[in-house]
């Protein structure tokens, strides 16, 4: 409740929805990597201080990972520099052919995501994808059928959470930054579309992503229809 003389600022219409895909329009990606572990027998703490160096927001730019995602490194590339990096369980060399395949191979599409997706787009709300790639499958008969626009960071050249690539997808959508809602199971991603005016929401799982969006979008039900109340 606002006190006398105050008053809230007005907020605009959620105009577009914008989604990541690993992990918010796919089943959780550390399952995945988890698998993956488990079955080359990787010891994890090699994957994970790996990864913390590569990727932490103390990391300095032009880690291996960041020069993936803006497409400067091939795949082939960056498999054999982190094959290099890892250990196993049973000390033999980690096969750089195909590792991040094998990363990425358990990882599938959420029907409820894309489902959510196909829901907003009949309410009259524009959805986009924007990712960060990591050289993993895309289905893109699928997507570039159902967002529009399609923004996968190593095909422009840019990356989260740096601010250029939200505003080129704010450019190809048409609309402020203040209308389009981000979604995004990474927190530095998330944070950085709140510091271009968007508004951001933390993915965690379907169910309150849905319901998030429900308080913001008119005409979209907390649960899907046919789903327990």
């Amino acid at each position: 409740m606002t006190t006398s003389g105050q008053r809230r600022a007005p907020t605009a219409p959620v105009e577009a929805v914008v989604f990541d895909y690993g992990g918010v329009l796919t089943l959780p990606v550390k399952e995945s990597i988890a698998a993956w572990i488990e079955a080359d027998g990787i010891e994890p703490h090699s994957f994970s201080r790996t990864l913390k160096a590569w990727m932490s927001r103390s990391a300095p730019d032009g880690t291996p990972i960041h020069r993936l995602e803006t497409g400067e490194l091939a795949v082939e590339e960056f498999d054999a520099l982190l094959a290099a990096e890892l250990t196993t369980t049973d000390g033999r060399p980690v096969d750089p052919v195909g590792v991040l395949s094998r990363l990425f191979a358990a990882m599938r599409p959420d029907p409820a995501m894309f489902g959510l997706v196909e829901e907003l787009r009949e309410l009259g709300i524009r959805v986009a994808l924007l990712s960060n790639s990591w050289g993993n499958t895309y289905p893109r008969e699928r997507i570039d059928a159902l967002l529009d626009p399609v923004v996968i960071s190593g095909e422009v050249g840019l990356r989260k959470p740096r601010a250029p690539i939200y505003e080129l997808t704010l450019a190809r959508l048409g609309v402020p930054a203040g209308s389009a809602l981000f979604l995004d199971d990474a927190e530095p991603n998330v944070l950085g579309a709140r510091a271009v005016g968007m508004r951001a929401h933390l993915h965690v799982d379907a169910p309150s992503t849905r319901a998030a969006l429900a308080a913001l979008v008119p005409g979209l039900r907390p649960t899907p229809d046919g789903a327990p109340a």
